[in-house]
């Protein structure tokens, strides 16, 4: 694996080689959103409204006299995804069923623009039918597929082992039928497997993507929530020298979250090893695999492990959206002149 180390600014990179790693680990970090993140400032929320007036039952001036909602209120932050999904990116009626994982849009559309980069054919983000996606977990909200086609137009198979968050999904699609045919979704049906059973013999992909579970069990779940929420409230209070707000909603989990989607024996650094443990069986069937990583500490495990499973390329991408801080992994099996080949013939590229 070749060794470089990449650090960029909002789009103003520059690239300096480097010894002192001894993993073969190219590794980007940004300070802001992607350059080509809609959401770089901020959201309209007097425009929002207007496209979805329900949202403004959450909005209310902050200490600085800026619209603001809580982020915290599972509720409040699935109001504002539909109401953005809706204005910036023409997703008719995105709902999901009460307890579901709802994440913030920026967050989630960064991930997108980062692996466009890392698809990216003479510096030029592929965009169109010949790309395809394969997102592991979609999820109910099924963010990644439908943020993936309408910014990028790419194919996406998009699976989970929930059958209720592929039937949400699927309703979702049938509320936009220009989706129908840009989004397959697949249900996984062994709970051991990850890729298997759902590429198929002879297909293909460009890029995979996965937010795996975070936590080790439901308990440990629930305690980093209320950790978090008991931050958020704490650092308002300090800024603006006001009480901490006690909440009274009931939300066990900051923006909600089933089992699946949260938690699994092991926790994310499990995760991430089974999967990079499968990803060598379909090494030739996908260019490059990808997650995110939300723990720094399960970094070096997962590049000592792709050292061992040869794989010819690891890059991390350093994000940062807020107050939180992630990456994302990627890795090919392919070498280089391989890789350079699937993009002339995919991509359409010289």
């Amino acid at each position: 694996m070749n060794i470089c180390m990449k650090n960029s600014k909002a789009g103003n990179k520059t690239n300096k080689q480097t010894s002192a790693a001894s993993k073969g680990v190219a590794h980007t970090q940004v300070k802001t959103l992607h350059p080509r993140n809609k959401h770089n400032q901020g959201y309209d929320f007097e425009g929002l409204i207007k496209k979805c007036p329900k949202l403004s039952h959450f909005v209310r001036p902050n200490p600085y006299g800026n619209l603001s909602i809580d982020f915290s209120d599972p509720e409040a932050v699935k109001s504002l995804n539909a109401a953005i999904l809706l204005t910036d990116y023409h997703i008719e009626q995105w709902d999901i069923p009460a307890g579901f994982l709802c994440p913030p849009v920026p967050g989630r559309v960064d991930y997108l623009h980062y692996i466009a980069d890392l698809l990216a054919v003479n510096g030029k983000a592929p965009k169109g039918n010949k790309i395809r996606a394969l997102d592991i977990g979609t999820g109910a909200n099924g963010i990644y597929p439908l943020l993936g086609v309408k910014s990028y137009g790419w194919q996406f198979v998009a699976s989970d082992i929930d059958p209720v968050s592929i039937a949400n999904v699927a309703e979702i699609i049938s509320h936009n039928p220009d989706l129908a045919s840009k989004i397959d979704l697949r249900q996984q049906t062994n709970p051991q497997a990850i890729f298997s059973g759902i590429i198929g013999d002879n297909e293909r992909f460009d890029i995979t993507l996965c937010n795996p579970p975070f936590h080790r069990s439901l308990a440990e779940a629930s305690q980093g929530s209320a950790k978090k929420n008991a931050n958020l409230a704490a650092n308002r209070a300090k800024k603006h020298s006001q009480k901490p707000a006690v909440s009274s909603s009931s939300a066990a989990l900051n923006f909600g979250g089933q089992k699946a989607e949260l938690w699994c024996e092991g926790g994310e650094q499990q995760f991430l090893t089974n999967m990079i443990k499968e990803s060598q069986q379909f090494g030739q069937q996908c260019l490059w695999f990808s997650s995110l990583v939300s723990k720094s500490e399960n970094l070096k495990p997962c590049y000592q492990l792709l050292k061992q499973l040869h794989a010819d390329s690891v890059q991390t991408i350093e994000m940062k959206q807020g107050n939180k801080i992630t990456r994302v992994l990627a890795w090919s099996y392919l070498p280089e002149a391989a890789r350079k080949q699937w993009a002339k013939f995919r991509h359409n590229a010289i």
